[in-house]
């Protein structure tokens, strides 16, 4: 009886992954990041090289699909200094196949100060995602692993 109520609880989590991510997960969770700003963070099992795509969402939004990886090498960079989206959701799936630890962490604004609309968990092999509804601007996406912003591993993300 208990699989059953763990299979029943999982499939709507699912489902919301596939529809706002085009691909399939083994896991989410999902945790607000600012009053104005929702954030999502999920294993996903597909990649892009695109730097931003659209498709369509439930309820008929566009929603902006963005790939980013860390450097495979180790070396404290990501594949892209520079993304952009469209206004409104905003899905960043991140690759880290490099032997450290990595994350990306979105703050509004490019300077080194801003506040944080959210962040995946720092991991280490596969692919996290981050969605956030984000606004026209200029953000900045980092990793928050003590040193990693300050050696280069940063890059600018505009909005229109």
């Amino acid at each position: 009886m208990r699989k059953i109520s763990a299979l029943a609880l999982a499939a709507p989590a699912v489902a919301l992954v596939i529809a706002a991510c085009g691909g399939s997960s083994s896991s989410s969770t999902t945790s607000s990041a600012a009053p104005a700003t929702s954030a999502t963070t999920s294993t996903a099992t597909s990649t892009s090289t695109a730097t931003s795509a659209t498709s369509t969402a439930s309820g008929g939004a566009a929603a902006a699909a963005l790939t980013l990886a860390a450097n495979p090498s180790g070396q404290l960079k990501y594949d892209k200094s520079t993304l952009t989206a469209k206004a409104g959701k905003v899905t960043i799936a991140v690759t880290n196949t490099a032997p450290l630890p990595h994350n990306v962490t979105i703050q509004q604004g490019t300077g080194a100060t801003g506040t944080v609309l959210g962040a995946t968990p720092t991991f280490q092999g596969g692919t996290k995602t981050l969605t956030l509804t984000l606004k026209p601007g200029t953000y900045t996406f980092y990793c928050s692993v003590p040193g990693h912003r300050a050696a280069g591993m940063h890059g600018t993300l505009t909005v229109s």
